[in-house]
């Protein structure tokens, strides 16, 4: 099947990459002339382990191309995936203002029938105002599907070939067949398709985001509790996942989410709840906590100096919000930055894959270092912000022998308390025991 995907974003480039490695002709479109020129070269513009390898191999193929010229991709194309941004606007909703512009131009261009999929995350009734404004530029026939993306950064590339379900959104018997056809091949291997009406497939999406940014908040909250009465946040976990109505996923500590999914989408549902006079109060609380949480730890490094880290140098291990990216879209680490610098301390970071999209936010804020050891030198603190994982084994006395303190602070529970406690490290993690030596 011939398909086009307007949005060469991080959903629109693994879905349309995924869409190629399944037998369709892809066309992707972006207004960006220097970025389309470089994937037509083979240039990925985002890291995503494995996409690389699966991007090159379709445009080998030629079942992957891309375009600015929309009007070329739609004359082509009988689906019309929809994978622009929708940033949170100053009062938290969604600005829908690029998929409805790219609705517009649709309905201006199309002259034959299309099925236009919502693939972007977008709110209840998204594809309503979407089908109006298609129907005010056309009498041509079409349908509005809405198909949510459950992609985790860092496993993209495996959450797209082996989903858990597909979620499809669609009044239309005809729109339906033509996505049931489009998702085959998963359905073959006993993957479901779920069909629903658009506004619970808008809503699905939405709610699986917040509840998972709910369970992560309410593990943090557990762990904050704690280190108040000495239990262990790790045994806690164990205990808690064990429990298969529960289960193990999303209960790790750390110093809060971030993303371009969860912040974003906890704050849409919120404000559009507020607009049918419905308040998520659970969801409101979650938002308040995250944002405290993604600082913690400051306030443990200002105690541990003292209540002062004026001119202190804290080398920062990551950058990204997560390991296997190099988003830094609402990154626990920027926050951090952002209050220690103001409180005066100088900041080393070390993170080769995010390295680059900081710097264009921070400049020359903060130094950048070329290792992760080189990033200690002389440091008087460690600051873990991502699980990484080459920091999971790190050579604990050549760290001694480059810091000025031995001192961790780690965001992300990276250690068994008794590994920096062995290489007499002071070492504060998150919901477990503070090792002072």
């Amino acid at each position: 099947m011939n398909i086009t995907i307007v949005g060469t974003g991080y959903v629109g480039l693994v879905t349309g990459t995924t869409l190629a490695e399944l037998g369709n002709s892809v066309y992707c479109v972006d207004i960006d002339e220097k970025k389309v020129e470089g994937m037509k070269n083979g240039v990925v513009p985002i890291y995503e382990p494995n996409l690389e390898e699966m991007f090159l191999r379709n445009i080998q193929a030629e079942r992957l191309f891309f375009t600015t010229d929309l009007k070329e991709a739609l004359d082509k194309s009988e689906v019309i995936y929809l994978a622009l941004p929708t940033p949170p606007g100053e009062d938290g909703s969604a600005d829908l203002s690029y998929v409805l512009k790219v609705a517009n131009d649709i309905g201006e261009m199309m002259t034959e029938y299309k099925v236009v999929v919502n693939k972007s995350t977008v709110p209840v009734g998204t594809a309503d105002k979407v089908r109006e404004v298609i129907a005010s530029k056309t009498q041509i026939p079409f349908d509005v599907v809405s198909n949510p993306e459950f992609l985790r950064e860092g496993f993209a590339v495996e959450d797209s070939m082996n989903p858990a379900r597909v979620v499809v959104g669609a009044s239309s018997e005809k729109a339906q067949d033509i996505m049931a056809k489009i998702y085959q091949p998963f359905t073959n291997t006993g993957i479901p398709i779920i069909f629903m009406d658009e506004k619970s497939s808008e809503l699905t999406k939405y709610a699986a985001n917040s509840f998972l940014a709910v369970k992560i908040t309410f593990m943090n909250e557990i762990a904050n509790y704690c280190e108040k009465v000495g239990a262990d946040v790790d045994k806690v976990r164990l205990g808690m996942g064990s429990d298969d109505r529960i289960g193990h996923r999303f209960l790790f500590p750390g110093i809060g989410y971030g993303g371009s999914c969860f912040p974003k989408d906890v704050k849409a549902l919120i404000r559009s709840g507020k607009q049918e006079n419905f308040n998520f109060q659970i969801l409101e609380a979650t938002e308040n906590v995250n944002i405290a949480q993604k600082v913690i730890l400051v306030s443990e490094i200002e105690k541990y100096f003292g209540g002062n880290i004026e001119g202190k140098t804290i080398a920062m291990w990551g950058l990204a919000f997560k390991a296997n990216t190099d988003d830094i879209r609402e990154a626990s680490s920027l926050d951090n930055i952002d209050l220690l610098l103001k409180k005066g301390a100088k900041i080393v970071a070390y993170d080769t894959i995010a390295e680059s999209n900081v710097q264009k936010v921070l400049g020359d804020k903060i130094q950048y270092a070329k290792s992760m050891y080189e990033a200690l030198e002389s440091a008087d603190a460690l600051f873990i912000a991502t699980e990484w994982p080459e920091f999971k084994n790190p050579n604990f006395e050549l760290m001694a022998k480059k810091m000025k303190n031995k001192v961790i602070f780690d965001g992300r529970n990276m250690y068994p308390l008794e590994i920096p406690e062995q290489n007499g490290f002071f070492y504060k993690s998150i919901g477990r025991k503070t090792i002072v030596n």
